[in-house]
């Protein structure tokens, strides 16, 4: 299912909407955040390619989750493909839960007792109805920090780590990248300082006079 993470990547690093094919195995891309280098991975998303997620999770200092708001079915293969591979990454890796497509809703939400349909319903014109709603991708990132065993004071808060975002349009883009990065870089900061990591990251490297930390999308 595309829920278009590799078009918020092409938005974010390109400032334009390109609409893409599905990602095969994985595509590399390098931000420069003041004196850092911010190492971006887009992984593939399709269940053929799933054994490789925790490969780019491990050592990653962000994994950022993308669904489609308009379609319930991808925020439920989120979990079921995704969840488990947060196994590999570290204790103090952040996640990110981002609900993509908001350009294509029509801004009208669900009542908390309507039962949504599996597929998106068309309405005001071309529009769709949202079938995801933020309290939805709460649930996930707290069910994340559950399966990680982690404790919620002592991660960012749910209401900061969910985002819901447009490539074609840009709402909220920056916003995201910009959010995680300032998160990622005291953790990286941090990590440095107290010695070395317990895994191996293997897009390491240490040019001069600056320092590297990964972002997995």
């Amino acid at each position: 299912m595309n829920v278009g993470k590799t078009s918020l990547l092409h938005r974010y690093m390109e400032k334009r909407f390109q609409e893409t094919v599905s990602t095969v195995g994985g595509a590399f891309y390098l931000k420069q955040w003041g004196p850092y280098n911010i190492s971006i991975w887009d992984t593939a998303g399709r269940e053929q390619f799933h054994g490789l997620g925790s490969m780019y999770c491990r050592g990653a200092a962000a994994v950022i989750l993308t669904y489609d708001v308009n379609s319930l079915q991808s925020l439920t293969e989120l979990e079921e493909r995704f969840l488990a591979l947060t196994d590999s990454a570290s204790a103090d890796c952040i996640f990110a839960i981002v609900g993509n497509k908001v350009d294509l809703t029509d801004d009208c939400a669900l009542p908390p007792d309507e039962n949504r349909p599996e597929k998106p319903v068309a309405s005001c014109g071309s529009k769709v109805r949202k079938q995801v709603r933020a309290e939805d991708a709460i649930a996930l990132y707290k069910k994340i920090l559950k399966y990680k065993m982690l404790d919620e004071k002592d991660v960012p808060a749910a209401e900061k780590m969910c985002f819901e975002t447009s490539a074609k349009t840009g709402y909220k883009v920056d916003y995201l990248f910009e959010t995680v990065f300032d998160m990622v870089v005291p953790i990286i900061i941090r990590q440095k300082a107290e010695g070395p990591p317990q895994t191996v990251d293997i897009t390491d490297y240490k040019p001069a006079k600056r320092t590297k930390s990964g972002c997995c999308a």
